[in-house]
C-alpha cells in the first residue's frame, strides 16, 4: 500500500537536491505534488513526467518562497487546483558563508530572510486549509547546524535554529486542530552543493560521522515520508536527525 494515496503535498525548493528527492519519494507513494522554484529550471518537465508517472497530479509554480504574496498566491492555487492541501515541505533555502567579522549585512539577512521567513509565509497560509480540514503535516528542513552550530556559517545556523523554534510553537498552537509540526535535521548529505568538495574534506566529515558514510537525498525524503505519512500520527514538534548519528 502506497503511503499518501489521496494526499496533496507542497514543497518548496524542489528542482534539485533534496527538495527533488521528497517530490519523487512522494510521488512514490502516491501524493499529488505541487512544487515551486524562484525560477524554471530545465527539470521542471521532467520532475513534472515523474510524478505523474506514479498515477499522481504534479504542478509547478514560478515564486519567489521568501515572498508574502507569492506564498499566499501558490497555496490558495494548491488548494483550488487539488481541493486540499496535507503536507507542505518547508525546504526552500540558500547558504552564504563566511566568518563573522567578514560577513556583511546582506549576508546575514539574505539567508535568514529566504531560509526562515519563507517557512513563516508558507506555514502562515496553508494552516487555514489544514485547520479547516482538521489534519495537516508540516515538514520544516532544518539542519544540524541549527543544533550544533558551525563556524563561518552563523547567519546560516541562526536561520535554521530558528525554524526549529518556529517548528514548537507551530506544533502547540495547531495540535489541537489535529495539524502536525515537524522539522527534520540532515547532516552531511550528498548533494550538488557538496559533490564540489575536494575528497579530504569529505573524508574528514565521515570520521565525525557513526556510519562512517556521508546520507543520501534520498535518505532525507524517506525520514519526510514518515512525517507525512500517517505512520507519524502522534509525532508532532520533534526534530528528527537524519545525520548518521553525527549529532547526538
Amino acid at each position: 500500500m502506497k503511503l499518501l494515496t489521496g494526499k496533496v503535498a507542497l514543497i518548496t525548493g524542489a528542482t534539485r537536491g533534496i527538495g527533488r528527492a521528497i517530490a519523487e519519494v512522494f510521488a512514490e507513494n502516491g501524493a499529488d505534488v505541487a512544487f515551486t522554484n524562484l525560477t524554471p529550471t530545465d527539470t521542471v518537465e521532467e520532475i513534472c513526467t515523474m510524478i505523474e508517472s506514479h498515477g499522481g497530479k504534479a504542478k509547478f509554480y514560478e515564486a519567489n518562497a521568501a515572498d508574502f504574496g507569492d506564498a499566499q498566491r501558490v497555496i490558495e492555487d494548491v488548494v483550488a487546483a487539488f481541493g486540499r492541501l496535507d503536507i507542505l515541505v518547508n525546504n526552500a533555502g540558500i547558504t552564504m558563508d563566511g566568518l563573522l567579522l567578514r560577513m556583511s549585512e546582506e549576508q546575514w539577512s539574505k539567508v535568514l530572510h529566504i531560509n526562515l521567513d519563507s517557512a513563516f509565509y508558507h506555514t502562515k497560509h496553508a494552516i487555514k486549509q489544514m485547520m479547516k480540514q482538521r489534519s495537516g503535516s508540516i515538514i520544516n528542513i532544518t539542519s544540524v547546524v541549527g543544533v550544533d552550530g558551525n563556524a563561518g556559517q552563523a547567519n546560516y545556523a541562526a536561520s535554521k535554529a530558528g525554524m526549529i523554534g518556529f517548528t514548537k510553537s507551530v506544533a502547540k498552537e495547531l495540535g489541537a486542530r489535529n495539524v502536525r509540526c515537524n522539522a527534520v535535521a540532515p547532516g552531511f548529505i550528498q548533494t550538488e552543493m557538496t559533490a564540489i568538495l575536494p575528497e579530504k574534506e569529505i573524508e574528514m566529515w565521515k570520521t565525525k560521522i557513526p556510519l562512517q558514510r556521508p546520507g543520501t537525498k534520498t535518505d532525507v525524503a524517506n525520514v519526510c515520508l514518515f512525517l507525512a505519512s500517517d505512520l507519524s500520527t502522534y509525532v508532532t514538534g520533534q526534530v528528527l536527525h537524519c545525520d548518521g548519528g553525527m549529532v547526538m
